[in-house]
């Protein structure tokens, strides 16, 4: 019985040594930490490694993790400055950089924080509209940032980074925010569009002012060689005239040869025939009862041919000129007067 005895006793204190050698032994992971306290007061930190404890004295508070936590919190509602209800949802990036302050300088600082990014994100976006609101994220970001690190300094705490994750309006304000968007491409449209069609008429307009510059400066240029062309022409028949110095018979001969042309036209009901016809005609009869010189390209020829040749268009010449003033005697006796230079 005593030896039995001896042996739970003996079976008992050495669990109670073993169980008291756990407790003296803490292994702490990399980044992270514990705080130990001694007879009820803060003693020290434990650091990553192995370390050892009083049992039974010292306490061994839970782990504290040194990493860089990321924390998302609820969509928070924000009443901006233009008296608009908007949800923000923000994600928040800290670290714990003192174990000690973060465990007995506030109670929960995962709540404290939550807290304190709504009271800040809220003073923030109360003093902007709703457009700013939406268009600046990272002024709010760098104010909160700003003041997160300041209040959560002393409890052992860094915020590295805060995001505004989303800022959702009523469906009321997105309805007329994407009327006003849309009003805003069609306006742009157009405006390009006008654009479009204005440079296309001002090329247009260029195009046909350049087109019109160079046909009036060919229309110009034709102009000018046409002149000149028949100034020159002019000038040669001039000289030729002057050079071979025709005599009046032959000046004569081609007055009556262009006096038939004068009734071919089908509207010339009256015409006059001047008064010098008869002694036109005068004159072309004398010449060619006169014997005329030949001329050195008439010598080349036989002269029957010649004179054959000139007797039958002078025959021709005097019935076109007869039939010409016949006509014109029928239409004067018809209207019932004679043109002055007739009456001779």
């Amino acid at each position: 019985m005593e030896t039995s005895a001896f042996l739970i006793v003996g079976l008992i204190v050495a669990l109670f040594a073993i169980f008291t050698v756990m407790r003296a032994v803490r292994i702490v992971p990399q980044a992270r930490a514990r705080n130990v306290e001694r007879l009820g007061r803060y003693h020290r930190t434990l650091n990553p490694g192995l370390n050892l404890v009083i049992p039974y004295i010292d306490r061994v508070h839970p782990v504290i993790d040194l990493r860089e936590q990321v924390v998302s919190f609820k969509p928070q509602p924000v009443i901006t400055e233009d008296n608009l209800v908007v949800e923000i949802d923000t994600v928040l990036y800290f670290q714990v950089t003192d174990p000690r302050a973060a465990f007995y300088e506030i109670a929960s600082f995962l709540q404290a924080v939550e807290q304190l990014t709504v009271t800040t994100l809220r003073n923030v976006v109360g003093s902007m509209d709703l457009e700013k609101t939406l268009t600046s994220r990272d002024t709010i970001n760098s104010q909160l940032r700003g003041v997160l690190d300041e209040a959560t300094g002393k409890w052992g705490l860094r915020v590295n980074r805060v995001e505004i994750k989303a800022i959702d309006p009523p469906q009321t304000i997105k309805d007329a925010m994407q009327k006003q968007m849309r009003a805003e491409r069609d306006k742009r449209a157009a405006i390009l569009g006008a654009e479009g069609q204005r440079q296309s008429q001002i090329l247009t307009a260029e195009g046909d002012k350049q087109a019109a510059v160079l046909r009036a400066e060919g229309n110009r240029t034709a102009a000018i060689l046409q002149a000149e062309g028949q100034s020159r022409a002019i000038d040669e028949v001039f000289q030729a005239v002057h050079r071979n110095d025709p005599d009046p018979k032959l000046l004569a001969y081609q007055y009556l040869q262009t006096l038939p042309l004068l009734a071919q036209g089908q509207g010339n009901n009256f015409w006059v025939i001047p008064s010098e016809i008869t002694s036109a005609l005068q004159g072309v009869s004398k010449a060619f009862n006169v014997d005329l010189p030949q001329s050195p390209a008439t010598r080349e020829k036989p002269a029957d041919n010649m004179s054959a040749q000139a007797a039958d268009d002078t025959a021709k010449a005097a019935k076109a000129a007869a039939e010409a003033v016949a006509d014109a005697a029928k239409a004067d006796g018809a209207t019932g007067a004679l043109p002055p230079d007739l009456g001779h």
